[in-house]
């Protein structure tokens, strides 16, 4: 039984100090090939910026890279050791702090993200909290490269959390976030915090 507070916690710089998508793909690809891979994609992450090529297009094409053919065993072995070894170096100490000040309220805590999910569950799993984040699809056991429906940023954090939650059974709802694509997702909210741990590891 939760105490109606419904908490939504947006993950790459708001409960990490940085992006976790180049630093996975680094981890598992390796210095040299992650740094070649960013020559090789740089037009379609400069089309991206200067709003030439969809967020998706974009995310789709450089996990593409990365990622295609990739067993989806070996996959989840590599992000279970990626929560394990690297990510807690980069969760900010304060975000932590206040997850586990809510749970000891008994609210209902989710991470709402527009990474994949794949490397962010097993640290959330062991902190005992939801994920709702964008998914990756498999194909004969391979991970494609490709968003499994729509990637979990702007308005599609909300509908996902819809999806998922109800959350008109909550009067009290808090959502952190640090960017645009959280916007939606503070309209849900009673309490809204943007960048409330910056500056701060």
């Amino acid at each position: 039984m939760t105490n109606r507070i419904l908490v939504l916690f947006d993950f790459d710089g708001t409960i990490t100090t940085r992006d976790t998508l180049f630093i996975f793909t680094r981890f598992i690809a390796g210095t040299n090939k992650f740094l070649f891979g960013l020559i090789y994609l740089a037009p379609s992450l400069l089309a991206h910026r200067f709003g030439f090529l969809s967020a998706q297009k974009t995310k789709e094409t450089f996990l593409t890279y990365f990622l295609k053919g990739f067993a989806a065993e070996k996959f989840k072995t590599d992000c279970n050791r990626f929560c394990l070894q690297l990510l807690p170096s980069i969760i900010r100490p304060e975000a932590l702090e206040a997850i586990e000040q809510y749970k000891k309220q008994g609210a209902r805590i989710a991470i709402v993200s527009a990474s994949p999910e794949d490397w962010i569950k097993p640290w959330a799993n062991q902190l005992g909290i939801e994920v709702i984040a964008t998914r990756l699809e498999k194909r004969e056991d391979r991970i494609t490269g490709r968003i499994l429906g729509l990637n979990c940023n702007g308005l599609e954090k909300v509908n996902r959390i819809h999806e998922k939650i109800n959350v008109a059974e909550y009067p009290v709802v808090a959502a952190y976030g640090d960017s645009s694509g959280d916007s939606a997702m503070f309209e849900l909210a009673t309490q809204k915090y943007f960048k409330p741990f910056q500056g701060k590891k």
